[in-house]
């Protein structure tokens, strides 16, 4: 790692690691977490990674979408710093107004990268990738702050989608691996 990703995975892991009980869906608890609000909170880190994520956005991507609601902070901060238009994606359809499960840049026929804050199981941007391919958007690539090694990369690689993390557990400062 260099220097500058070093500083930065300290910051984050100041900034948005936590030493507390987190339930994970699948009823797990984790005795610590990555909490992502606290790093779109801070608009200086919040920009120092999304200038960090754009080395990682594929050449050929044409938009980002952003996985509710982790994900949204940091699809529009990288749209900000790669220029490519942004989607923003609900779990499931709004059950009111406009209905859309997929808003913001239009999806269809664009080669699509999924961004999310923390990928665990990669259960979630698994779901998110098979919606929008139904949509006719081709998914290969998604992006997120910190993998986990709790089986996501597998999980997407089996599904054809290529995860590019910035950083990995083991790239936290030692006090702070826990703390994800």
């Amino acid at each position: 790692m260099s220097a500058t990703t070093l500083t930065l995975a300290a910051r984050i892991a100041e900034v948005a690691c936590v030493t507390d009980a987190f339930a994970l869906a699948d009823a797990r608890v984790l005795e610590s977490y990555f909490d992502e609000y606290r790093l779109a909170a801070d608009p200086q880190l919040l920009h120092d990674v999304a200038d960090a994520m754009a080395a990682l956005v594929p050449e050929d991507a044409e938009a980002l979408a952003g996985v509710e609601l982790g994900g949204v902070p940091l699809v529009v901060a990288l749209s900000a710093a790669t220029g490519l238009p942004a989607a923003f994606l609900r779990r499931v359809p709004k059950r009111y107004g406009s209905r859309r499960q997929v808003e913001g840049a239009a999806v269809e026929g664009r080669r699509i990268v999924l961004v999310d804050d923390v990928v665990r199981s990669g259960g979630q941007l698994l779901a998110m990738s098979r919606m929008l391919r139904v949509a006719g958007a081709p998914v290969a690539d998604a992006l997120c702050v910190l993998e986990r090694p709790l089986g996501g990369r597998r999980l997407l690689d089996d599904h054809g989608v290529r995860l590019h993390p910035l950083l990995v557990e083991a790239d936290l400062p030692t006090q702070s691996r826990a703390a994800s």
